[in-house]
This record gives structure tokens, sequence and C-alpha cells, in this order.
């Protein structure tokens, strides 16, 4: 039993229950917690004599995380009956804390998450400290969850349907002062002023004896008329499935529960909760989404090098060169995050159009209440630019970003070579290129590493650091550390063609036009992998990300694994005929209208029937297989050559950089519940397609044995 609650008193006589896990950064609530908080709680209502209690955290600027997530990802292994005995525990018990015998005020510092939140919300007023650190949310449905411990009953009760929707439905946490604007907390106080600012709340309370009659009122049913109701959870309906797409969603089911709860007495509302609470808490998609919370602390942590005494160099000042849509994306990163950086092109117009699109980014996250014009004008004080390569001579990091060329890219090292200074690292943005080999144009190429932002840099958070076959652990660390203070998540790998996340994608981009070729049409493919969870499918894909980069980055896994890669003349016909995608107005599709929507076009049909033979029927089950298994297969192939280090990687990668539904878990999590065996099954039926359908080893020895590439924790 942990001992992380310490009950004293302050004249009044007030009670103050300081909740501390001792060495735990942050305080959760995990069953022993709530064991010992129910002990604290069967004492208090026996003290009559007591004015009020305050709960608070006994860490700084840290008040609780919510509930323990190791918990609740293993409540996927619970009988239906331990899962109804462990939400109906919490309710039982925070239903006994609302009803101490004297009010109570709970004092929120720092982040207050999930089950925190109910806890608080429990409670007769809450009272917030005024800083940064503080945000207050229930964001169960971004884990698959919902607030499952009188969230969904509470909170509307306390600032009405709408505010209650929108925390609930979005899972997004609140500011203190917005907080306090909807009514969520009584109000936001410095954090030295809390207990001072509790005492007398509770204080005022205990005279007026108004805690008596809220109580009551908020015990009652909401008492919305039945076109409110109507009204409110049919918009919120509409929104959540426009943004979800028909994929499993968590925010339904708490929506559901509000709509069903919120005017009957909150008991009954209570239990309609623990009812919707049993579809989602333990399922298969809340085990996948903590799971990848998991992974992604993991990749906050991981230095991408076994040696922990290297340490990374300080970067003050980097360095671009190109202006480009990557390059102009790089710089404006690290002068956003407060890096003064210098972008370098061959001409003063195509740096004013890098400029003008650093300017756009900030400036139209202004527009939506992202930002401010303070931060535009961080931008321009940290972004500077010059037609001289001399402007990188006082750098600690120099990135290139120009054309996918090599030739021109180890040319541009030869000149560079002269300018940076010895100690500085030269750092490229290529997609596909080896870093092995481009090294050795570099002067110093220890100090050579790819460092591959994915487009647009502005909103994709995944950045792959690849090492070449002599590029130093201190030069990985800090290009890793970089990342991470241009708010970026950083995956280290090896280098081989395609690297990580191109080296899986371009065999399910290169599997999609076979399938086209074969007879599937266009839409059946997208629809297929839009279905399946992904936010576009493959053929919508190549339209966005240019015909010309697939068919570049084509030639690149052509020439790298050509035991296995189907060589597709369909797309480099494109290309010739200027169909390069959405950028040119027309690839697959053709893009119409100011908001250049895709439609189909039959300009098309001739340069397919150049290279379709006879059509067949496609059914959507060989769409699926074919393109999922052929990933599959490559992201095995990347751990069996260490190509990354963990399952985690690819994992993160592809949700990272190609939008794989985070709900699956990930590529290789979704074959750990699908089943290696099974899989397996469905790839045999597809070994006459060629060595790109072959097994791999480490997949039939999964298969055979029934091991997982993340075995169950005890």
């Amino acid at each position: 039993m942990p001992n992380v609650f310490q009950l004293t008193e302050l004249p009044g006589p007030i009670a103050v229950l300081t909740f501390d896990t001792p060495e735990k950064k942050v305080n959760t609530l995990g069953r022993a917690v709530l064991q010992e908080l129910g002990q604290i709680v069967a004492q208090l209502e026996q003290r009559t004599d007591l004015h009020g209690l305050l709960l608070r955290s006994g860490k700084p600027g840290q008040f609780i995380a919510g509930a323990d997530l190791n918990e609740l990802g293993a409540l996927v292994y619970l009988t239906p009956e331990q899962l109804r005995e462990a939400l109906g525990g919490g309710h039982a018990l925070f239903d006994r804390l609302s009803n101490l015998p004297f009010p109570t005020v709970s004092l929120i510092d720092g982040p207050c998450m999930g089950g925190g939140t109910e806890l608080s919300l429990a409670l007769d007023e809450r009272l917030a400290a005024n800083h940064s650190k503080t945000r207050i949310g229930l964001p169960e449905v971004t884990i698959g969850l919902i607030p499952g411990w009188g969230g969904t009953q509470r909170l509307p009760r306390l600032v009405g349907l709408h505010h209650a929707i929108e925390v609930i439905c979005t899972g997004e946490p609140l500011t203190p002062q917005r907080a306090a604007a909807i009514g969520l907390v009584f109000d936001a106080v410095p954090a030295d002023r809390l207990v001072d600012e509790g005492c007398r709340l509770v204080e005022r309370l205990f005279q007026t004896g108004e805690w008596k009659q809220t109580r009551i009122t908020r015990r009652q049913p909401l008492g919305l008329s039945q076109d409110q109701m109507a009204f409110a959870f049919a918009c919120a309906e509409g929104q959540i499935k426009a943004k979800t797409k028909g994929q499993p969603s968590a925010a339904l089911v708490a929506l559901r529960a509000m709509q069903q709860g919120v005017n009957l007495p909150l008991p009954e509302g209570l239990a309609v909760e623990r009812k919707a609470a049993q579809e989602v808490v333990g399922s298969e998609v809340s085990a996948n989404l903590i799971g990848v919370f998991f992974m992604n602390t993991a990749l906050g942590r991981d230095r991408g090098v076994a040696n922990e005494a290297v340490a990374a160099r300080p970067v003050r000042r980097a360095g671009v060169l190109g202006s480009g849509l990557m390059g102009a994306g790089i710089a404006t990163a690290h002068a956003r995050s407060g890096i003064p950086c210098g972008m370098v092109d061959v001409s003063e117009e195509r740096l004013a159009d890098g400029l003008a699109r650093a300017q756009k980014v900030v400036s139209s996250r202004i527009e939506i209440g992202r930002a401010t014009p303070a931060d535009m004008v961080q931008l321009l004080s940290h972004l500077n630019t010059s037609t001289s390569h001399a402007l990188f001579a006082d750098c600690d990091v120099v990135v290139e970003a120009i054309t996918e060329n090599e030739e021109l890219k180890t040319l541009a090292y030869r000149q560079l070579a002269g300018v940076m200074r010895d100690d500085a690292i030269l750092a490229t943005n290529t997609s596909t290129i080896s870093i092995s080999r481009m090294a050795r144009a570099a002067k110093h190429p220890d100090r050579f590493v790819g460092m591959h932002f994915f487009f647009p840099v502005d909103r994709m958070q995944l950045v792959e650091v690849i090492r070449g076959d002599q590029t130093s652990d201190e030069t990985v660390v800090t290009i890793v550390e970089l990342a991470r203070k241009l708010r970026k998540t950083p995956i280290v790998c090896n280098d081989c063609p395609g690297f990580l996340v191109n080296r899986i994608l371009l065999p399910y981009m290169n599997e999609a036009v076979l399938l086209l070729l074969e007879g599937a049409s266009m839409d059946q493919i997208d629809d297929v992998v839009t279905r399946f969870g992904f936010p576009m499918g493959p053929i919508a894909l190549h339209d966005l990300v240019g015909l010309d980069t697939a068919f570049y980055a084509g030639q690149v896994m052509l020439a790298g694994y050509r035991d296995r890669t189907v060589e597709t003349p369909l797309l480099g016909d494109l290309v010739k005929a200027g169909r390069l995608g959405k950028k040119s107005g027309s690839g697959f599709r053709k893009f119409v209208g100011k908001k250049q929507t895709p439609a189909a076009d039959p300009d098309l049909l001739p340069l397919l029937d150049k290279h379709r033979g006879t059509p067949r029927q496609v059914s959507n089950e060989e769409v699926e297989d074919r393109l999922l298994l052929a990933m599959l297969l490559e992201a095995v192939r990347t751990l069996e050559e260490r190509i990354v280090r963990e399952p985690l990687h690819v994992d993160m990668g592809l949700i990272l950089g190609i939008g794989f539904p985070a709900f699956r878990g990930g590529l290789l999590k979704w074959c750990d519940n699908v089943g290696a065996a099974k899989l397996l099954e469905r790839i045999q039926k597809y070994r006459h397609l060629g060595p790109r359908f072959e097994p791999t080893e480490a997949l039939v020895e999964m298969a055979r044995s029934g091991t997982k590439f993340y075995p169950r924790k005890s």
C-alpha cells in the first residue's frame, strides 16, 4: 500500500489533504492510491468538527496527471465482471468524497488531467494556479476512453452542456483563465496564494451554507428540453463523424453517455456512464492508443546512441541551404523555436518566396488564434537571408535542403567546405539518397548526417535522423536534441535506400499502381485504405506528394531492392506528360476550382490503357492484403537488418510520417493483434507474385512460436 496522502489541519479547523507520490515526477491515480484515498475518506466521513477540506498536490506545478496508464492498458485482460467492479469502485469512492459533511475545495497547481479532473469535479469547488503550467482537461477520448469516473455527468451539470461537449469530445485541456470563464474553476489565483484563497473559500462556503444547496442542485437532472438536447447532440455528432471519417471514436461514446444521462438524476446518469465506459475501457483500440502514448514517451527519451555519456553540442545558430518548400519550412522551424537561422539560395527572388512562405506559416496561425503578432516578430528577428554561403560561417549546424539530386548536393558540400567552421555539423534533408555515399564529398564525414523532415514541415512532427557509416555518436545526439528543440519527434535509423519511412511506404505505393494496372479502380484502392483508417489512399497520396517525387524515389528503391521492386513505367509516362499531381493541376486525377478538388480525368485513360493488360476484378480483400502486407514485410526486414533498433521506431515512424492509423497501434502492433500466423496465411496467397511477398525468417518464426513484437507485460 503506497503512502501518498498526508492529512494535516489548519486553523478553522480546515483539513488539508496533500497528494504526493514518492520518487515520481507526477501523481497518478492507480488502484493502490484509490484504496488509500478510500481509507482517508472513511476517516473524514466521521469528522463533523471540520469547516472544510482542501485537496492539494505536494509537487509544485504538478497536480494530478490522471489515472495510471499502465493499469488502464492492462484492463484489456480483465473479465467483464472485473471491469464493472473497477468502474463501480471509482464511482463509489468519488461519490463518497462528494458527500463529506463539510465543504471541499480542490487546489489545482499544474496539469490536472483525466481522473485528476474527475476527482476535482467531485468536490464542491476548485481553484487554479494562474500560471502557464496549469492545464485542466479530460483527454480520455484521445486514448480511446471516455471519462469514466463521473466526468460525463458532473461536468455538464457544472459548466453546461455546450462547454462540456467541447471539453470532453475534443480532449483539449483548458487554461486556468478559460476554466474560470466557463465555471469549471471558481477562480484562477497566484500559485503561492492557493492555500490562503482556498481557506477563504472554504470559510465562505461553511458560513453561508450554500454548498449544501449546490450539492442538491448538481445531483438533479440538467433539465434541458428535447429541442435543446436534439440540436446540441446532432451538431456535435456531425462534427465528430466528419473528423473521424467513420473510424472508431470514443468521442461518440462519450457524447452518447451525456445524451442519455444528463437529464436523469446524477446516480442514474452515473449508471449510464458506467455502461458506456464498458464499451471502450479495456478495448483493443484503447490499448493500442495507450500503447502509442507510451511509445511516444519512450521516443522522447531516446537519444539514438548506446553510449549515455555522449553529450550533445550546443546549437546556438543554424543555417539552411535552399529556400524552397522544404528549405523555407526548416528555416521557419528554427526561427519559430528561437534559434537564429540563416537561409541561403541562388537568387533574391527565391529567397523572397521562401521568406513569404515562412511568414504565411505564422500568419495562418495568428488567424486561428494559435499564434500572436509577437510570434511573427520573433520569426523575422531570428531569420536572415543571403545569396552568399558566407552566412554559414558562424553556424553550428547547416541543413542542406536543395533539389533531390545527388550530384547537385555533393557539389554543394564541396563549396560549403571552405565556408563552414571545422567543428560544424552538415546535415542533409534527403529523403532517399545514401548518407554514407554522400558523406564522401563532405569535409568531415563524422559530422555529416541525414536530417529528413517531412512535408509540410510546420505540421509534420517526424524527423528521421540517419547515420552514415562514419557519422559520430556526438553528431547523432546533437541532431536529435536539435530536432526536439524544433518541437519535432526524431527517430534515429541507419543508412539504407529509403531509410525507414520511405523504405516501408514505397512498396505500398508501388503495389497501388500495380493494382490499378491489373484492374482495380483508383476510388476502390483509396476507399479500402481510408476505411482501414489512413487519412488518404495511396493514389491520392501520389498526387499530393507529386508523381515526379514518387517516380524518382521509386527509382532509388528499384536500384536498392531490385529483387523485390516491380518497375511501373506508367509513372514515368505521367511525369513526361507533365502530370505531376496536385501541384501541376493533374496527375492520376485532375484538380478543379479554387479549392483544387480532385476529380476523374478522362485524359488519363490513354496513358493508363497503354500499360494495362486485360483488366480483371480485384476484390477489396486483395487490395487491403497486398498494400498492407507489402508494408509489413518491408517493416520486418528493417528490424532484421537493424536499420532501427526497436519495433516502436517502425510503428511511430509510420504513425507520425504517413498517418498510419494510431487506433490500430502501428503496423507491427496490428500484426500482433491479428496474429503473425494468420497474416502469414494471407501472405501465402500472393507468393506467386514473386520475392516481394516472400515471408521473412522473423515473421515465419513468430508465426511458428506465437511470439509478438510487443510481448505482454506481467
